[in-house]
C-alpha cells in the first residue's frame, strides 16, 4: 500500500497545476464551443495531477484497505467540444489487493460537471482505471461515454496524504438526446 501512497504523493504537484491552470488565459475559441449535438462520438486524451487524503486499516495479510479523496487539474490536450481544463474531485475504496471503485466530477470553469464511475486496479505507480461517463450539467447535460487512465506514478509519504499524475487518460463521449 506504500507505493501506492508513495504515487499519490506526486498528486500534490496536482494543487499546483490547478492553481497553474485557474490563472491560464482562455483557451482557443474552438475549446470554448459547446459540444457538439447528437451522437457523434468525439475522442480525448487528458492528463489528470491530483492531490489528496488517505484513510487505511489494515486487512489480513498485511496489506490495508484504503478511502482516497484526491482533487487537482484535468487538462485537456485532444478533443473538441469539451472545456480545456476542468477541476477534477474523486472519491475511491482500494481494497488493497485488487480492486479500486470510486466516483469523480470534474467541474469546469463555468461550473459545469461531469460525473464518471470509476474501476480498476488498485491506486498504485503502473495501474489502470477505466472509467464510465453516466452524466453531466449545463452545457454536458446528456453526455456518456468512458475512458481510462494508468497512474503515471502515485506517491503516498505516510503521512495520510497521497500525490500521483495519469498518463495516458484517453476517451470519448457523446451527447444523447438530452443535450440542450
Amino acid at each position: 500500500m506504500s507505493r501506492t501512497v508513495s504515487a499519490l504523493v506526486a498528486a500534490g504537484l496536482v494543487v499546483s497545476g490547478a492553481l497553474a491552470f485557474a490563472s491560464r488565459a482562455q483557451a482557443p475559441a474552438a475549446a470554448q464551443m459547446p459540444a457538439p449535438a447528437g451522437h457523434d462520438w468525439r475522442s480525448f486524451a487528458a492528463t489528470w495531477s491530483a492531490t489528496g487524503q488517505l484513510e487505511s486499516l489494515p486487512t489480513a495479510g498485511g496489506g490495508a484497505a484504503s478511502i482516497v479523496h484526491f482533487s487537482g487539474a484535468v487538462v485537456v490536450t485532444t478533443g473538441i467540444g469539451l472545456s480545456r481544463g476542468f477541476r477534477g474531485d474523486a472519491i475511491a475504496f482500494d481494497d488493497g489487493r485488487a480492486l479500486t471503485i470510486g466516483r469523480s466530477v470534474w467541474t469546469d470553469q463555468h461550473g459545469d460537471q461531469i460525473f464518471s464511475e470509476m474501476r480498476g486496479e488498485p491506486v498504485q505507480t503502473g495501474r489502470r482505471l477505466d472509467a464510465t461517463i453516466t452524466g453531466g450539467t449545463g452545457r454536458y447535460v446528456g453526455i456518456d461515454g468512458s475512458f481510462t487512465l494508468t497512474w503515471q506514478y502515485v506517491v503516498n509519504p505516510g503521512d495520510g496524504t497521497i500525490q500521483g499524475r495519469t498518463a495516458g487518460l484517453e476517451g470519448r463521449y457523446r451527447h444523447g438526446t438530452g443535450q440542450r
